[in-house]
Formats: structure tokens, C-alpha cells, sequence
């Protein structure tokens, strides 16, 4: 494997899914939020709140960049990177395999509201409680994320180590077609 880009939205399962394929393939992984917090200096809320969403968008989009012109690796992407399209455009062209966790919305809701992280580290996006935003923000990502996808995994269905092992078998099939 080469690399590996997944998206989907928060509590999906991208991290990890991420770490299970590292450990499977010996591929690196990273958790693209997780860089943004690191090269920011603080939690994306944090960083949201002093500056706005559009400076954290910036630097997300600085971090895939980067991230997608370095060494191989399985990049957990953030939930929202798909919003811009130059985003969209550089997933399709460096990021490939781009794989899509996907689960519904109450799924989605139940994770976050378990992750005791999530209220500190990713705020919603809207003045709107964050549980309360999944829906719609689902419905308006939804077709950002089938353009950027070559494959789409349901995550609300198997256990992590069953969808990692789902992908493993995808990627197999899909280099094997001469993608």
C-alpha cells in the first residue's frame, strides 16, 4: 500500500480505522486534526474561537497539503475538509485510494456525545448544539464526499477491526484492477 486517504464525518471511525491499517500494513498513520492542533498549538476549538473557522480551514487545508506531497502514509482526514474544493480536487489527484467511513446520523450522534474530547476539541460548527447539527451538516457533506470517494464502508455496521480488514481486501481488489 502506498497510501491511504480516509474521510467521512466526525465519529466515523477514521482514526481508528487508520490505526488498525497501520498496524495491518506497517503503513504510518496520521490524524490530520491531530497535526492541525499540533502545528496550531492548541485544540481546533481553541483555534476556531481566536481566529474563526476560516483560519482553521487555512490551516487544514495547509496540513492536507502537505500531508499528500510527503511519504506515504494512512491519513485520517477531518470530517469537513471536503467543504473546499481545492480540497476535493487534491484528495482526488495525491490522495488516492480515497475511502468514505460512513454511518447514520443517530450513530454519528451517539459517538460524539460518548467521546469525551469531542465538546473540547471540535466544536460544531453553528451556534446549534453539535448533536443537534449531524443531520443537516451529513446531508449538505454527503455529495463532497461520494465525489472525492473510491469506496465507501458503512462503519455503523461491522466493528473497526472488521471494516479495516474490509478495506485491506478493497485495496487488494482495486490496485489489482490497475487503479
Amino acid at each position: 500500500m502506498v497510501r491511504l486517504t480516509l474521510i467521512g464525518y466526525r465519529g466515523c471511525g477514521k482514526s481508528t480505522v487508520a490505526a488498525m491499517l497501520s498496524e495491518r500494513t506497517g503503513v504510518p498513520w496520521l490524524d490530520a486534526d491531530a497535526v492541525v492542533e499540533e502545528r496550531a498549538g492548541r485544540s481546533i476549538a481553541a483555534l476556531i474561537a481566536a481566529e474563526g473557522e476560516p483560519a482553521f480551514r487555512d490551516l487544514e487545508a495547509y496540513v492536507l497539503a502537505d500531508v499528500l506531497a510527503g511519504p506515504p502514509v494512512i491519513l485520517a482526514t477531518g470530517g469537513g475538509v471536503v467543504l473546499r474544493e481545492s480540497n476535493r480536487h487534491l484528495l482526488r489527484s495525491a490522495g488516492r485510494p480515497v475511502v468514505w467511513l460512513q454511518a447514520p446520523a443517530d450513530v454519528v450522534r451517539q459517538r460524539i456525545a460518548a467521546d469525551p474530547a469531542s465538546a473540547t476539541r471540535r466544536p460544531g460548527l453553528t451556534s446549534a448544539d453539535p448533536l443537534a447539527e449531524v443531520d443537516a451538516a451529513l446531508a449538505a457533506r454527503e455529495p463532497f464526499y461520494r465525489e472525492c470517494a473510491d469506496a465507501a464502508f458503512d462503519t455503523a455496521i461491522d466493528a473497526a477491526d472488521v471494516v479495516a480488514e474490509r478495506i485491506l481486501t478493497w485495496i487488494h481488489e482495486w490496485r489489482g484492477a490497475g487503479a
